[in-house]
């Protein structure tokens, strides 16, 4: 592996330092994600019991105490219940965007390294091609091994910059993957609340 390193040249480090950069965002969406998955759909269930039960102000300060956006959802519609369920109702769309934007932060800059990664292993292509043709250029007699052994070195690079884009393309899904689900949790608890909150008022 050390060797197929060094033969790849100088733009093996870039397209490293990308691979280097690109984990260290999914591995802080993974952890932020984590995090979030402390309050799931049993919570929200567990609030609106919690409000037909005990009313809004003893389930707004279960929300208060507990962290993620399931919590934070809950507690924002739980702040306008009193105003019945279509306020709270349209208070959660509004602040779902914010919840999302949250869970979706630094994508964008996995999917950067994601196509950055294969671009610098084609350019460094490119670079040890010019190098192997210079080579055979300058050389009296050309040889087979004059060819193999620049082409080669330059043809590392285009393959660690492909397995770079593949293992941040892995993780870039896994992260989506959880952030679907944690969708569907959110919108399967704000639905329980606020029928909670329509029943209450009734």
């Amino acid at each position: 592996m050390v060797e197929f390193f060094e033969n790849g040249g100088a733009f093996m480090w870039p397209i490293l330092g990308v691979l280097v950069i690109g984990l260290a965002f999914v591995g802080e969406r993974l952890y932020h994600l984590i995090k979030a998955m402390k309050t799931k759909f049993e919570f929200a269930v567990s609030v609106a019991s919690e409000v037909e039960k005990n009313g809004f102000e003893s389930a707004l300060k279960t929300c208060e105490e507990s962290e993620g956006p399931v919590a934070s959802l809950c507690y924002n519609a739980l702040e306008v219940a009193a105003q019945g369920a279509e306020i709270a109702e349209k208070t959660v769309e509004q602040t779902a965007g914010i919840e999302l934007s949250a869970l979706e932060k630094n994508m964008t800059w996995i999917a950067l390294c994601i196509a950055t990664a294969p671009m610098l292993g084609f350019l460094g292509t490119i670079a040890g091609m010019i190098v192997a043709f210079g080579q055979i250029a300058a050389a009296d007699n050309i040889s087979p091994s004059i060819v193999a052994e620049g082409i080669g070195q330059a043809l590392n690079t285009t393959a660690f910059g492909l397995v770079v884009a593949v293992i941040l393309q892995f993780g870039q899904n896994v992260v989506m993957f959880i952030i679907d689900n944690m969708v569907v949790t959110l919108q399967k608890s704000t639905t329980v609340v606020i029928q909670s909150i329509a029943n209450k008022n009734k």
